[in-house]
């Protein structure tokens, strides 16, 4: 994808690949992208690069859930690191150094659960976005014909952050609640399992 795309900006493309890994499922608007990038360029430009990221299977920007046809491509991306070894291969960290720091921990399961999921929309399996409602947010949600799926995964967060579970689930329909991690299912069960299990259950 990389090579079959003209890329104007070759150090914004690849600023915005290590700004996307180190803030992996965390929001990020344009407007924080422009003040953590040194090559600026516009917000259609970054929107683009993102796009030839996810081409290339590295990285992508969700959109919000918005309850209709599509997400709001509007809104801020939800950034996704589509292997988690993009992300430790830039921190320098060790895996007990990792797991020491429950916030970078919290950011690695996070970002592998969604990862498991972005695999599988890449291949038309799914639709995958983010969710927020002011300060609460929900990690994933999965549209899967007329089912959506809500995952929350249960890690370490900014305390101005809400999980937004119990009102996803009381403000859309045909939807089913999914949380990973502590008090759910453990994330190494659930990464065992094809995506297709848990749209099927």
């Amino acid at each position: 994808m990389l090579l079959l795309s003209r890329v104007d900006k070759p150090a914004l493309l690849r600023r915005l690949f290590e700004l996307g890994c180190r803030y992996s499922g965390q929001i990020l608007s344009y407007t924080k992208m422009l003040g953590q990038l040194q090559e600026a360029g516009n917000t259609t430009t970054r929107a683009h690069y993102l796009e030839l990221l996810a081409g290339a299977g590295m990285l992508v920007g969700l959109q919000t859930y918005a309850g209709g046809a599509t997400g709001r491509r509007g809104s801020s991306p939800t950034l996704q690191a589509l292997n988690t070894a993009l992300m430790t291969a830039q921190s320098g960290l060790s895996l007990s150094e990792a797991r020491q720091d429950r916030e970078d921990w919290g950011r690695l399961v996070d970002t592998a659960v969604g990862a498991h999921f972005a695999n599988a929309a890449a291949t038309g399996l799914c639709e995958l976005f983010s969710w927020r409602d002011r300060n609460r947010e929900m990690d994933f949600v999965v549209r899967a014909g007329q089912t959506l799926t809500a995952i929350e995964v249960k890690r370490g967060r900014s305390p101005d952050v809400m999980p937004g579970l119990d009102r996803f689930v009381r403000t859309f329909r045909k939807r089913r609640p999914l949380v990973v991690g502590r008090d759910g299912i453990r994330s190494a069960a659930f990464l065992s399992k094809p995506v297709s299990h848990w749209l099927a259950g």
